[in-house]
C-alpha cells in the first residue's frame, strides 16, 4: 500500500530554459517562506481560434535566475482566472480556489469551485473538500488576513448571461472550514464585480476597482470600469474583548447582560474610502490588479486598459504602461511611481549649470510633462512609448531609463519579492487582434531607476494602419457570407436528403453525440469536434471506448453551437431530469410521434415514450459526465441550473477578459 501511495503521489521536478510558455490570466505568487515566485495555470488563445488551458506549476528563483517545473499527479485541472494566496503556516502553503476552463474549440465552458492546497516543501497538491464552500466562479480575488483566507466577488457564466458576484466568504485555516459572511441589507458593501485589487492591511482588507457588465432589457450589455475603494474592517474575538484599561468589577451588576461576558464573534464591516477631489489618482481603467509591497504597506499597479463604448459596433481602447502605488494605511493615498532621472556626469553637468534658471511657469510645465502617464492608443498608428524628456548627456537606448519601460498592456501578472517588482506577460490589442505577451521584467521599487528585461518578448506586433475591431469584423462577415454561401447550400441539400432516413431510426442521434457512431447528418462535423477536449494540454488522449472516454467526448460536443436545433433538442444535458428533458424538447418528440402515425391521445404518450427511450440511452454517459463535473467541484444544483438554461447558443460564452 505504501508503494502504491508513493507511486500515485510522486512529484517530478524539471529545470526549464525560461519562463512558462505564452499565457494569460495565470497567477504569480511570492513564496511564503523563501525567495521564490510561483506561477500556476493560465490560458492561451491561438490565432486559429483554439483555446489552450494549463495546470502546470512553475517556480522562479531570482538568485539563480532559473525556472523549475513541478508536476504532481494530484494537481488541479487546467484553468485560468483562478485565485491563489500564500501562507507561511505549516512550512509554507499556497491555496487555490475556482477558475475557468474551455475545450479546445470553445464548445464547452466550465467554472470550477474546487479548493486546493500546495505544500511548498513537498511540492504536492491536496484537495480540501468541505460541505459548505463558495459557488463556482472565476475572476474573483482572495487575501490572507491573520489565519483567515477571505474571498470576494468574481463572475459565473452559465451560457446565457454573465452573473457578477459580491458575496463574501472566509476560510479558517485553523478549523479548515468555509463560512459565508451574512450582511444586513441596510449595510453598505461593494457592488458585484471581478478583476479587482484585494490586499490585506493591519485593519483588514482593501478592495479597489474592478469590472462588471450592466444589463438592460432590450439593450446590449455595457462594460463598466469601477474605481471605488473599500476597507473591509475585520475584528477578531480577542480584539473585541475588554482592554486592560477597562475597570472590571469583582461581582457582576444586576443590570449587566449575560451575553456580554462571552467573547464576541468575528465582525466584518465594509467602509467606503472617499478620495479628495483634488488628490492624485490614476485614470479610470480595468484589467489591472495591484500586488502587495509589504515593507511599504503599499499596493503597486502596472498598466491597464480604458474602454470607451463609441457605438453599437465596437469600442475604442486605450492601453497604459504607467506604474502607480496606493498607500494602504491611514485614509489611503495614490502615488505615481515614475522612474527617477539619471544623475548627470561630467560635461553634461557643466552644461546644465550654464543654463539660465527657468521661470516658475516653465518649471511647472516641465513637471507636468514628466508626470504624464505612458499610454498606447490601439486605434492609432503611433505608439507612445514614453512622453518623458530625454535628459541631456544620456545616450538614447542605453542610459535613458524611460526607454526601458515595458510596452502597454493589461492583465499582466505582478509579484513583489522584498523590494523588487516582477512583471510577466499580459495582453495587448491592436485593432481586432489580441496578443498574449511573454516578456519578463523586474524593477527595484526602492530605487525606481530602470526596468530590467529578464526575457524579451517573441511576439511580433505589426506597425502601421490596423483596421478597427468593428470594420474588420464586418469585412470578415461579408467575406464569409460570400464564400460560404455555396457551402451552406450544399450542406442544406445534403441534410434534407438525410433527414428522412435519419427520422426512421430514432436512436441515431445519440451515436453522434457520444462519438460511438456518427449519424449521416453530422458526419462532417462530429469527427473534428469529438476529440476537441482530448487535445487540451494536461488531458490525456484516450482512444479506448470505455465510459469515461465516451463521457469526455460527449462534453466536447454536447454544446456545439454549429449543430442543428433538432440535435440540440434531442440531446439531454448533465443534471437534467427526464421531466426537464421532455419539457424542453416536447415539440421535437411530438413531431417524431406524428411521423410514426400516432394521433389523438396516443400522440403525447408516444412522444414521451420516445423521449424516455432517448434519455435512458444517454443515462450511463450523463452519470459519468456528472461524476467528472463533481470531481471538478460542480455540485448538483449548479448542474441543474446549467441544464435549466438549455444548450448554449452562438456567442453565449462571453470571455469577460476585462
Amino acid at each position: 500500500m505504501r508503494m502504491e501511495w508513493e507511486a500515485a503521489h510522486t512529484v517530478t521536478e524539471e529545470l526549464v530554459e525560461g519562463p512558462p510558455s505564452r499565457r494569460a490570466n495565470a497567477t504569480l505568487t511570492p513564496c511564503p517562506n523563501g525567495n521564490h515566485l510561483w506561477c500556476i495555470g493560465g490560458e492561451f488563445f491561438s490565432e486559429d481560434g483554439k483555446a489552450y488551458f494549463y495546470n502546470d506549476t512553475f517556480r522562479y528563483t531570482p538568485e539563480k535566475v532559473e525556472w523549475r517545473k513541478f508536476v504532481s499527479p494530484t494537481s488541479p485541472g487546467p484553468r485560468s482566472a483562478h485565485a491563489v494566496v500564500s501562507s507561511p503556516a505549516g512550512g509554507g502553503k499556497l491555496f487555490l480556489f475556482g477558475g475557468e476552463f474551455s475545450s479546445l474549440h470553445q464548445n464547452t465552458f466550465h467554472h470550477y469551485r474546487d479548493f486546493w492546497c500546495f505544500d511548498v516543501s513537498s511540492h504536492q497538491w491536496d484537495r480540501i473538500d468541505t460541505k459548505v464552500m463558495p459557488s463556482a466562479r472565476s475572476g474573483h480575488r482572495m487575501a490572507v488576513w491573520k489565519h483567515l483566507i477571505v474571498l470576494f466577488g468574481g463572475f459565473y457564466d452559465p451560457g446565457i448571461t454573465t452573473r457578477y458576484l459580491n458575496d463574501l466568504w472566509y476560510f479558517d485555516t485553523q478549523e479548515y472550514k468555509w463560512t459565508q459572511v451574512e450582511l444586513r441589507d441596510t449595510e453598505s458593501k461593494p457592488s458585484p464585480r471581478s478583476g479587482f485589487s484585494f490586499l490585506p492591511c493591519s485593519e483588514g482588507i482593501i478592495l479597489h476597482g474592478g469590472y462588471c457588465k450592466e444589463y438592460s432589457k432590450g439593450k446590449r450589455p455595457i462594460g463598466v470600469m469601477l474605481e471605488d475603494t473599500w476597507l473591509l474592517k475585520i475584528t477578531l474575538p480577542l480584539d473585541a474583548a475588554p482592554s486592560s484599561s477597562t475597570p472590571i468589577s469583582s461581582a457582576p451588576s444586576k443590570s449587566s447582560n449575560a451575553k456580554a461576558s462571552k467573547p464576541a464573534g468575528l465582525v466584518f464591516k465594509w467602509e467606503r474610502r472617499k478620495r479628495p477631489s483634488d488628490a492624485y489618482a490614476p485614470s479610470l481603467r480595468s484589467g489591472c490588479t495591484m500586488t502587495l509591497w509589504a515593507s511599504k504597506n503599499m499596493g503597486v499597479m502596472f498598466g491597464g486598459v480604458t474602454d470607451e463604448d463609441t457605438s453599437e459596433e465596437g469600442l475604442e481602447s486605450m492601453f497604459w504602461a504607467d506604474m502607480n502605488g496606493y498607500q494602504l494605511t491611514g485614509k489611503g493615498r495614490w502615488n505615481s511611481l515614475t522612474l527617477k532621472k539619471p544623475k548627470l556626469k561630467g560635461a553634461a553637468k557643466k552644461i546644465k549649470k550654464k543654463q539660465k534658471p527657468k521661470s516658475k511657469d516653465s518649471e511647472d510645465d516641465s513637471q507636468d510633462e514628466e508626470a504624464d502617464e505612458v499610454r498606447v492608443d490601439a486605434d492609432k498608428t503611433t505608439t507612445l512609448v514614453s512622453q518623458k524628456v530625454v535628459t541631456p548627456g544620456t545616450e538614447a537606448g542605453v542610459e535613458d531609463p524611460f526607454l526601458t519601460i515595458p510596452m502597454a498592456r493589461y492583465n499582466t501578472m505582478l509579484a513583489i519579492l522584498k523590494n523588487t517588482l516582477y512583471l510577466y506577460g499580459g495582453i495587448f490589442e491592436r485593432g481586432s487582434r489580441e496578443y498574449t505577451l511573454d516578456d519578463f521584467y523586474s524593477i527595484q521599487l526602492d530605487k525606481l531607476d530602470r526596468f530590467v528585461c529578464l526575457k524579451k518578448s517573441d511576439v511580433v506586433i505589426p506597425e502601421g494602419e490596423v483596421e478597427s475591431s468593428s470594420s474588420s469584423s464586418d469585412d470578415e462577415e461579408d467575406e464569409d457570407d460570400d464564400s460560404e454561401g455555396s457551402d451552406e447550400d450544399e450542406e442544406q441539400s445534403s441534410e434534407n436528403e438525410n433527414d428522412q432516413k435519419d427520422q426512421e431510426v430514432t436512436q441515431s442521434t445519440i451515436e453522434g453525440e457520444t462519438g460511438l457512431l456518427i449519424p449521416k447528418a453530422t458526419k462532417k462535423k462530429a469527427p473534428v469536434e469529438a476529440d476537441s477536449l482530448n487535445t487540451v494540454e494536461g488531458v490525456e488522449e484516450d482512444t479506448s471506448n470505455d465510459l469515461r472516454s465516451q463521457a469526455t467526448r460527449f462534453m466536447g460536443v454536447s454544446k456545439d453551437t454549429t449543430r442543428s436545433v433538432e440535435d440540440m433538442q434531442s440531446t439531454p444535458l448533465p443534471g437534467e431530469t427526464l421531466a426537464m428533458f421532455y419539457s424542453r424538447s416536447r415539440e421535437y418528440w411530438a413531431q417524431m410521434a406524428i411521423e410514426s402515425e400516432n394521433k389523438g391521445k396516443e400522440l403525447r404518450k408516444a412522444g414521451f415514450a420516445l423521449a424516455e427511450q432517448r434519455y435512458t440511452e444517454y443515462k450511463p454517459i450523463l452519470e459519468e459526465v456528472e461524476k467528472i463535473l463533481r470531481e471538478s467541484g460542480l455540485d448538483q444544483e449548479d448542474m441543474k441550473a446549467a441544464a435549466a438554461a438549455g444548450p448554449v447558443g452562438p456567442g453565449g460564452t462571453s470571455r469577460n477578459r476585462r
